[in-house]
């Protein structure tokens, strides 16, 4: 019973290594890997039926604040995350260096 005006709360699951949200019971993520101040966003997965409600770029843009307010750097290894990063260039300060 998804609907466009539904608030989804995004968690971060340390003990999981994942950003999530739950919608209509199913569980969509970011997964992660943290390396001292180096969050490596490394894989978004959201399920078939939940497509088109902006569910990825919720978690992106949770983990890349979280990386904000961390002082973390962060390596965008999913390419949904590079290509959020493009698409909003507010976060590219975030992106570590090679």
């Amino acid at each position: 019973m998804g609907t466009d005006s539904e608030e989804f709360k995004v968690e971060n699951n340390e003990a999981e290594r994942r950003f999530e949200v739950v919608s209509d019971g199913v569980l969509a993520v970011l997964q992660y890997e943290q390396t001292g101040e180096r969050l490596a966003l490394t894989h978004t997965e959201v399920a078939p039926e939940l497509e088109g409600r902006g569910l990825a770029g919720k978690l992106a843009r949770a983990a890349l604040e979280h990386a904000r307010e961390k002082g973390f750097k962060v390596l965008p290894a999913c390419s949904f995350v590079a290509a959020y990063i493009r698409r909003h260039p507010e976060y590219e300060p975030l992106v570590a260096g090679e």
